[in-house]
């Protein structure tokens, strides 16, 4: 059996260069954000239910208007958690596809909502990576273009991030201070230990 492991942290915390560096040492990486948006601009029945419950703007010359959807969803929690009860179980299903193909050890599932879209339960291990708030917030209004007010929206939608910590089994801190590289590189070693 695979170990499957899940790789979260709150916006700009930096999980996606964890999860590079995974890639890099040879671990498969499952990004559930990606196969998110991938799955609403090709899944038919899923674009079907989104477009009912959105309006014929959701998509625009049948792609995922995004822009749209975000506007929405950010500001309105009942129609994010509607998309959400969509677009998890059509994921999930992508997931556990690819899962069965892996012949690795382990596997890496990234997902920014592991613990409140409830993925947390198929997994056997999670990683946090965890940065300071002001630093994810200068790497967001850096990366995303947006202001200070709309990061700490977007950080006001998940859970709090020194409890989501507490909840994983391990932690790469991702400050600025300490490197990443050997942080990944001591949990790779002792997930293999436990593989074996």
């Amino acid at each position: 059996m695979i170990l499957r492991v899940g790789l979260t942290g709150g916006i700009g915390s930096g999980k996606s260069t964890a999860a590079k560096i995974f890639e890099t040492i040879g671990v498969p990486v499952f990004s559930a954000d990606e196969a998110a948006k991938s799955v609403m601009n090709e899944d038919e029945e899923l674009k079907q239910k989104i477009t009912a419950l959105f309006g014929a703007a959701a998509y625009t010359n049948g792609a995922l208007n995004r822009k749209f959807i975000a506007d929405i969803v950010f500001n309105d929690p009942l129609q994010l958690e509607k998309l959400n009860a969509l677009v998890h179980p059509a994921t999930f299903a992508m997931s556990e596809q690819w899962i069965a193909k892996q012949k690795t050890p382990y596997v890496i599932k990234e997902a920014a909502i592991i613990f409140e879209s409830g993925a947390a339960y198929g997994l056997d291990y999670i990683i946090g990576v965890f940065a300071p708030q002001h630093i994810r917030i200068q790497r967001v209004m850096q990366r995303d273009n947006v202001s200070r007010e709309e990061v700490l929206s977007r950080m006001a939608k998940q859970i709090d991030e020194q409890m989501k910590m507490k909840l994983c089994d391990f932690v790469l801190i991702n400050d600025e201070q300490q490197l990443l590289i050997p942080q990944v590189l001591e949990v790779h070693k002792k997930l293999l230990a436990i593989k074996n």
